[in-house]
């Protein structure tokens, strides 16, 4: 199987294309400049461009069967992910391609009531709020999309995994979570659900 990650040399992008070959998928790793990732592999093809230009989105996913979409920036501002998830959706159906996975984040839509006040008024109420229309746009995007989508809404990233199982499947009900999660954890689920059917059409989250 060959998937298309867009934003691969991201955080969680870095991580999912190499779990993705050691699963032995085939990876196109889309990014600005794929080459920072320092990974060779006989099933992996850098690709760069810019989300923000048609053309070559379209180009990169026309022989995938499935894509991933970890787009973010480091700017707190900007619509990187919103303007690239549309020209990657109008990629996707140009190339007859159904299978799309993207991470948002935990906190948009009735997932903000499993947020603390710390996260809701100050993270995403005013330092990221920008970064939180971003995602909302993002999602209303796939969710409108027809595609066989699924939306993960992981917690806020930390590197160390702790000895903590992964939560996920919770509603906006559940309060007991450290709302955090492992990039590690967060690119491993990305990449079940390649193959899996459980969530198409839904919006899980992670958390611990």
């Amino acid at each position: 199987m060959k998937i298309t990650i867009f934003g691969a040399t991201g955080s969680i992008g870095r991580l999912a294309v190499e779990r993705a070959l050691k699963i032995g998928f085939e990876v196109i790793a889309f990014a600005r400049n794929p080459e920072k990732l320092e990974i060779t592999h006989h099933n992996l093809e850098l690709y760069s461009g810019d989300v923000y230009e048609p053309v070559s989105v379209s180009d990169s996913v026309k022989n995938s069967d499935a894509v991933i979409i970890c787009l973010g920036s480091s700017k707190l501002s900007g619509d990187v992910r919103s303007k690239g998830t549309r020209n990657i959706v109008e990629a996707m159906k140009e190339h007859k391609i159904r299978r799309l996975i993207c991470q948002s984040t935990l906190g948009i839509g009735k997932s903000r009531e499993n947020l603390n006040f710390y996260w809701k008024y100050f993270m995403f109420g005013f330092l990221l709020r920008n970064v939180y229309k971003d995602h909302e746009i993002q999602e209303k995007i796939v969710n409108q999309s027809n595609l066989d989508w699924t939306i993960v809404r992981p917690a806020a990233f930390i590197d160390n995994k702790p000895n903590s199982p992964v939560k996920t499947g919770f509603d906006e009900n559940e309060k007991k979570l450290s709302l955090t999660i492992a990039r590690q954890d967060v690119a491993d689920f990305l990449l079940a659900q390649v193959t899996s059917t459980r969530h198409i059409n839904a919006t899980p989250a992670l958390s611990y």
